[in-house]
């Protein structure tokens, strides 16, 4: 009888399984989505776009996430679009960056801004061009000591996406907007935190106590109330005040037949804590 001949490694290679490239996590009624490209600064290629929008979506129609937190994965947050993806489309005839713009970025922009509850974004690195947009388009921002934003598009003769030029100049201002569209530059966390981009700037240590802290406090409180505050004050921003005070009726009158409501009402009378089920 003779002997197998000896297996040849290289000729039966065993398949590697990719990490996704973006992480879902629930627990507690908080969602955290983590881009998850650490190699590539967790820039926006076409998987990680689409698998981003349809976490986003899920999230944002699940009644038992009270609370999103978008993060990434390793030294950046996000840097925007891939760009090595991007050359490699500019080949094509039908290519154009308006059609991601269309397809996954404004949509995405929207869910952050406009779902019925509040979302987090927890910067652990640089945030960059369509990246900040994102960032910008959360109730709050988070960052890392040693963070930096930069709105990137001009640096590569592109305009503005994400709803960069609607954020922007509601956070500092029409011309500092301008400012930091057209001369791109990273700026530091401090100095972003001065200009009314971030809500607070933790050493690295205390990051995700932090971000864990603002998520659990937000996935316990008044859901409906929360996302009822967000759709009012976007709807303000480019209202006329008779309609703004219409706006806010409507939504007066639906908290105010809410459960959170009644419980928030009894607790007080009662003077306890109230415990909110975000309905």
């Amino acid at each position: 009888m003779t002997s197998a001949a000896p297996t040849d490694p290289a000729a039966d290679p065993v398949p590697v399984e990719r990490e996704a490239s973006v992480v879902v996590e629930t627990a507690d009624g908080i969602t955290r989505v983590r881009l998850n490209r650490p190699d590539a600064m967790n820039s926006l290629d076409l998987e990680l776009k689409t698998a981003l929008l349809a976490a986003l979506r899920d999230a944002a129609q699940d009644p038992a996430v009270r609370c999103v937190v978008l993060t990434g994965t390793g030294r950046a947050f996000c840097v925007g679009q891939d760009l090595k993806e991007h050359v490699r489309g500019l080949a094509r005839a039908d290519h154009t960056l308006g059609t991601t713009v269309m397809e996954h970025y404004n949509p995405i922009v929207l869910l952050l801004a406009t779902m019925n509850k509040p979302v987090i974004a927890a910067l652990g690195g640089v945030a960059a061009g369509a990246g900040l947009s994102f960032a910008l388009a959360c109730d709050f921002r988070i960052a890392v000591e040693g963070a930096g934003l930069n709105t990137s598009f001009a640096g590569i003769a592109l305009s503005c996406d994400s709803g960069a030029s609607w954020s922007l100049p509601r956070l500092v201002g029409t011309a500092k907007a301008k400012e930091l569209l057209l001369l791109p530059r990273t700026v530091p966390a401090d100095e972003a935190l001065a200009l009314g981009l971030l809500t607070k700037v933790v050493p690295a240590d205390e990051f995700e106590a932090a971000v864990d802290d603002l998520a659990h406090r937000l996935a316990n409180g008044p859901t409906l109330a929360y996302g009822s505050i967000r759709r009012a004050v976007a709807f303000s921003a480019a209202a006329p005040l008779a309609d703004a005070l219409a706006h806010e009726a409507e939504l007066m009158a639906s908290t105010g037949a809410s459960a959170d409501h009644r419980a928030a009402v009894d607790a007080f009378l009662a003077k306890q804590q109230p415990t909110y089920t975000g309905t």
